[in-house]
């Protein structure tokens, strides 16, 4: 990996009703490009979008590269730096046993960070971050376009029935 080529990404998630339909935006920017991206399901979880828009990002990235990766949730911060490592060694359950919630995206999360230089930073949502406040802005149209049928349902981001 080139040290030069930094990509730094700003994520969130939304949701209308905590399972409702929901959305994701992530902002990329490299070298003063950027590109937006978005994207809804019709029955999901706030946490399922937060996971989604970090994975559809990395995802929208063509070559291994360092990246600095912004998000205002915690449980995507702490998740995929803390929690993650207990839950592989335990067969994605958590210390009370459970099955860890969500580990198809934690899984998949996973993954694309072995192919990437990821930093990690927790910003506070909604305190005025432009690039934060734009995410969040992204994630929250996606559900009104979703919901209108202008923006195709992304299935991964639906609750497992």
């Amino acid at each position: 990996m080139e040290s030069d080529k930094v990509v730094e990404i700003y994520t969130d998630g939304a949701c209308s009703g905590n399972p409702g339909p929901g959305g994701y935006g992530a902002i990329l920017t490299y070298k003063g490009h950027k590109r937006e991206i978005q994207g809804y399901s019709s029955y999901t979880t706030n946490n399922r979008m937060e996971l989604l828009g970090a994975i559809r990002a990395l995802e929208a990235l063509k070559y291994p590269c360092r990246v600095r990766i912004y998000v205002d949730s915690q449980y995507l911060k702490n998740g995929i730096t803390n929690w993650i490592h207990s839950w592989i060694k335990n067969g994605w359950r958590k210390k009370d046993h459970q099955l860890v919630k969500n580990a198809d995206l934690w899984k998949r999360l996973w993954d694309l960070i072995k192919v990437h230089d990821v930093e990690w930073s927790w910003v506070k949502g909604h305190s005025g971050h432009s690039m934060n406040e734009r995410a969040d802005e992204l994630a929250r149209t996606a559900i009104s376009l979703g919901e209108r049928g202008t923006l195709k349902e992304d299935q991964a981001g639906r609750l497992p029935t």
